[in-house]
Protein backbone atom coordinates (compact mmCIF):
# COMPACT_ATOMS: atom_id res chain seq x y z
CA UNK A 1 0.00 0.00 0.00
CA UNK A 2 2.73 2.68 0.90
CA UNK A 3 4.51 1.91 -2.59
CA UNK A 4 1.72 2.91 -4.75
CA UNK A 5 3.09 2.40 -8.37
CA UNK A 6 3.24 4.68 -10.52
CA UNK A 7 0.58 4.22 -12.73
CA UNK A 8 -1.81 4.91 -9.63
CA UNK A 9 -2.40 8.30 -8.96
CA UNK A 10 -3.20 9.95 -5.79
CA UNK A 11 -5.20 13.21 -5.24
CA UNK A 12 -6.29 15.39 -2.00
CA UNK A 13 -8.87 18.35 -2.57
CA UNK A 14 -8.86 19.97 0.71
CA UNK A 15 -10.42 23.40 1.76
CA UNK A 16 -13.53 24.03 4.12
CA UNK A 17 -16.83 22.65 3.98
CA UNK A 18 -19.14 24.17 1.17
CA UNK A 19 -16.39 25.45 -1.17
CA UNK A 20 -17.03 21.86 -3.04
CA UNK A 21 -14.26 19.78 -2.38
CA UNK A 22 -16.23 16.76 -2.98
CA UNK A 23 -17.73 17.99 -6.29
CA UNK A 24 -14.03 18.51 -7.26
CA UNK A 25 -13.42 14.61 -6.32
CA UNK A 26 -16.80 13.69 -7.67
CA UNK A 27 -16.24 15.04 -10.79
CA UNK A 28 -12.51 13.81 -11.08
CA UNK A 29 -13.79 10.43 -10.64
CA UNK A 30 -16.52 10.26 -12.88
CA UNK A 31 -14.43 12.12 -15.47
CA UNK A 32 -11.47 9.11 -15.06
CA UNK A 33 -13.87 6.03 -14.84
CA UNK A 34 -16.56 7.21 -16.98
CA UNK A 35 -14.77 8.92 -19.95
CA UNK A 36 -11.15 7.68 -19.56
CA UNK A 37 -11.77 3.95 -19.09
CA UNK A 38 -10.30 4.17 -15.66
CA UNK A 39 -10.75 3.20 -12.32
CA UNK A 40 -10.87 5.26 -9.16
CA UNK A 41 -12.30 5.74 -5.57
CA UNK A 42 -13.35 8.62 -3.80
CA UNK A 43 -13.46 9.26 -0.04
CA UNK A 44 -14.28 12.63 1.85
CA UNK A 45 -14.13 14.38 5.25
CA UNK A 46 -15.39 17.00 7.23
CA UNK A 47 -14.31 18.68 10.44
CA UNK A 48 -16.70 19.00 13.29
CA UNK A 49 -19.01 21.53 11.46
CA UNK A 50 -20.21 20.04 7.92
CA UNK A 51 -19.92 24.39 6.33
CA UNK A 52 -17.40 25.79 7.28
CA UNK A 53 -14.88 23.15 8.76
CA UNK A 54 -12.31 21.68 7.49
CA UNK A 55 -13.52 19.73 4.15
CA UNK A 56 -11.24 17.12 2.10
CA UNK A 57 -12.00 14.72 -0.59
CA UNK A 58 -9.32 12.18 -1.37
CA UNK A 59 -9.37 10.48 -5.23
CA UNK A 60 -7.41 7.53 -6.60
CA UNK A 61 -7.21 7.33 -10.38
CA UNK A 62 -5.25 4.11 -11.69
CA UNK A 63 -5.82 1.65 -15.15
CA UNK A 64 -5.74 -1.50 -12.49
CA UNK A 65 -7.53 -2.45 -9.77
CA UNK A 66 -7.87 0.24 -6.55
CA UNK A 67 -7.63 -2.45 -3.69
CA UNK A 68 -6.83 0.40 -1.12
CA UNK A 69 -8.71 3.60 -1.19
CA UNK A 70 -6.98 5.88 0.86
CA UNK A 71 -4.52 8.52 -0.03
CA UNK A 72 -0.80 8.10 1.20
CA UNK A 73 1.39 9.86 -0.23
CA UNK A 74 -0.74 12.77 -3.12
CA UNK A 75 0.56 13.19 -6.55
CA UNK A 76 -1.30 16.42 -6.55
CA UNK A 77 -2.51 18.70 -3.28
CA UNK A 78 -5.15 21.33 -4.10
CA UNK A 79 -5.72 23.95 -1.22
CA UNK A 80 -8.32 25.84 -0.53
CA UNK A 81 -8.06 26.78 2.55
CA UNK A 82 -4.80 27.52 5.37
CA UNK A 83 -6.42 24.85 7.85
CA UNK A 84 -6.90 22.40 5.02
CA UNK A 85 -3.84 22.59 3.68
CA UNK A 86 -2.09 22.95 7.30
CA UNK A 87 -3.34 19.65 8.07
CA UNK A 88 -2.66 18.02 4.97
CA UNK A 89 0.59 19.48 3.37
CA UNK A 90 2.59 16.24 4.95
CA UNK A 91 0.55 13.92 2.76
CA UNK A 92 2.17 15.42 -0.54
CA UNK A 93 5.10 13.92 -2.02
CA UNK A 94 8.48 14.99 -2.68
CA UNK A 95 7.98 15.25 -6.20
CA UNK A 96 4.02 16.69 -6.20
CA UNK A 97 2.30 19.43 -7.05
CA UNK A 98 0.77 21.74 -5.03
CA UNK A 99 -1.84 23.56 -6.04
CA UNK A 100 -3.06 26.78 -3.83
CA UNK A 101 -5.92 29.58 -4.21
CA UNK A 102 -3.32 32.42 -3.53
CA UNK A 103 -5.98 34.61 -1.45
CA UNK A 104 -6.69 31.94 1.10
CA UNK A 105 -3.36 29.86 1.56
CA UNK A 106 -0.12 30.79 2.65
CA UNK A 107 2.52 28.09 1.56
CA UNK A 108 5.39 27.10 4.21
CA UNK A 109 8.41 28.04 3.82
CA UNK A 110 9.96 25.21 2.84
CA UNK A 111 7.56 23.91 -0.23
CA UNK A 112 9.62 23.44 -2.87
CA UNK A 113 9.23 26.86 -5.25
CA UNK A 114 9.21 24.57 -8.53
CA UNK A 115 6.63 22.44 -7.29
CA UNK A 116 4.11 24.86 -5.92
CA UNK A 117 1.69 26.64 -7.99
CA UNK A 118 -1.12 29.69 -7.21
CA UNK A 119 -3.75 30.81 -8.61
CA UNK A 120 -6.55 33.59 -7.51
CA UNK A 121 -9.43 30.75 -8.20
CA UNK A 122 -11.93 32.61 -5.70
CA UNK A 123 -11.25 35.89 -7.35
CA UNK A 124 -11.48 34.29 -10.77
CA UNK A 125 -15.08 33.37 -9.73
CA UNK A 126 -16.03 36.34 -8.20
CA UNK A 127 -15.61 38.18 -11.61
CA UNK A 128 -17.13 35.28 -13.59
CA UNK A 129 -19.96 36.41 -11.04
CA UNK A 130 -20.79 33.67 -9.07
CA UNK A 131 -18.14 32.15 -6.04
CA UNK A 132 -19.47 29.59 -5.78
CA UNK A 133 -17.20 27.97 -9.18
CA UNK A 134 -14.25 28.64 -7.30
CA UNK A 135 -13.87 24.85 -7.45
CA UNK A 136 -14.45 24.86 -10.90
CA UNK A 137 -11.96 27.50 -11.65
CA UNK A 138 -9.68 25.27 -9.44
CA UNK A 139 -10.45 22.50 -11.28
CA UNK A 140 -9.52 23.43 -14.46
CA UNK A 141 -6.09 25.04 -13.36
CA UNK A 142 -5.81 21.55 -12.25
CA UNK A 143 -6.27 19.79 -15.69
CA UNK A 144 -3.12 21.33 -16.60
CA UNK A 145 -1.07 19.21 -13.64
CA UNK A 146 -3.05 15.72 -14.12
CA UNK A 147 -1.69 14.49 -17.24
CA UNK A 148 -3.94 11.13 -16.15
CA UNK A 149 -7.14 12.30 -16.71
CA UNK A 150 -8.09 14.21 -20.05
CA UNK A 151 -9.27 17.85 -20.35
CA UNK A 152 -12.16 16.56 -22.84
CA UNK A 153 -13.12 13.77 -20.00
CA UNK A 154 -13.17 16.66 -17.25
CA UNK A 155 -15.42 18.92 -19.37
CA UNK A 156 -18.01 16.20 -19.36
CA UNK A 157 -17.62 15.15 -15.70
CA UNK A 158 -18.58 18.70 -15.99
CA UNK A 159 -21.57 19.02 -17.80
CA UNK A 160 -22.82 15.86 -16.14
CA UNK A 161 -22.57 16.83 -12.60
CA UNK A 162 -23.73 20.36 -12.37
CA UNK A 163 -27.30 21.97 -12.59
CA UNK A 164 -28.10 22.38 -16.13
CA UNK A 165 -29.05 26.21 -15.52
CA UNK A 166 -24.88 26.46 -14.68
CA UNK A 167 -23.14 24.16 -17.57
CA UNK A 168 -22.10 27.00 -19.02
CA UNK A 169 -21.09 29.09 -16.11
CA UNK A 170 -19.30 26.32 -15.08
CA UNK A 171 -17.56 25.91 -18.45
CA UNK A 172 -16.06 29.55 -18.45
CA UNK A 173 -15.16 28.80 -15.22
CA UNK A 174 -13.11 25.81 -16.07
CA UNK A 175 -11.54 27.39 -19.03
CA UNK A 176 -10.78 30.24 -16.59
CA UNK A 177 -8.19 28.54 -14.61
CA UNK A 178 -6.94 25.99 -17.51
CA UNK A 179 -5.79 29.11 -19.34
CA UNK A 180 -4.45 30.21 -15.98
CA UNK A 181 -2.47 27.75 -15.49
CA UNK A 182 -1.06 26.86 -19.11
CA UNK A 183 0.50 30.53 -18.85
CA UNK A 184 1.61 29.85 -16.05
CA UNK A 185 3.54 26.71 -17.02
CA UNK A 186 4.81 28.83 -20.24
CA UNK A 187 6.63 31.36 -18.19
CA UNK A 188 8.04 28.78 -16.08
CA UNK A 189 9.48 26.91 -18.98
CA UNK A 190 10.81 29.91 -20.71
CA UNK A 191 12.18 31.24 -17.47
CA UNK A 192 13.69 27.75 -17.30
CA UNK A 193 15.57 27.74 -20.99
CA UNK A 194 16.92 31.42 -20.03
Amino acid sequence: MAGATSSRKEVRFTGFGGQGMVVMGYILGRAATVYDGKNATMTQSYGPEARGGASSTQVIVSPDRIFYPYVINCDILVGMSQEGYDKHRGSLRPDGFLLIDEDLVVPASDEDPKRTYKIPATRFAEELGRKIVANIVMLGFFSVFADFVTEEALRKAIRDSVPKATIDLNLKAFEKGRSYAEQIKQGSALRSRS
